[in-house]
């Protein structure tokens, strides 16, 4: 029903930016979802970065990014977006893009559990050089 393809991942020096995008092709456009970003990086669990509801506005983030990286998403383009700015060798990983439909939300709890989210991309490489 949806797909999710990002892009915009390279490799960066410490102290440097980088801006992920995610594009949303299906049914449904981006307003009907919940959208986030996760990561992985090598022999560690994947863990939430970043979330942004349907409505726009709301947002939350993990406390390892907060003050250094900003979500935000542009319906009428079905895009998501992660500017990650201040970057540490510690952001090194498989960034996610993921989807949680608005119907049944995210609930009360954690809103970056992963078990939450029903579509995921493919991911893209971020890499951070000290």
């Amino acid at each position: 029903q949806v797909q999710l393809v990002e892009s915009g991942g390279g490799s960066v020096q410490a102290g440097g930016s980088l801006k992920l995008s995610c594009a949303t092709y299906g049914t449904y456009d981006m307003g009907w979802f919940h959208m986030a970003w996760f990561r992985q990086a090598p022999g560690k669990a994947r863990e939430g970065v970043a979330v942004i509801y349907a409505d726009g506005r709301t947002t939350y983030y993990a406390d390892s990014v907060k003050g250094r990286f900003t979500i935000s998403a542009d319906n009428a383009k079905n895009t998501l977006y992660l500017q990650m700015n201040i970057l540490k060798p510690e952001d090194t990983a498989m960034y996610y893009c993921a989807a949680a439909p608005i119907n049944p939300g995210l609930g009360v709890g954690q809103p970056l559990s992963e078990d939450k989210y029903k579509f995921w991309g493919q991911g893209t490489q971020v890499t951070v050089s000290s």
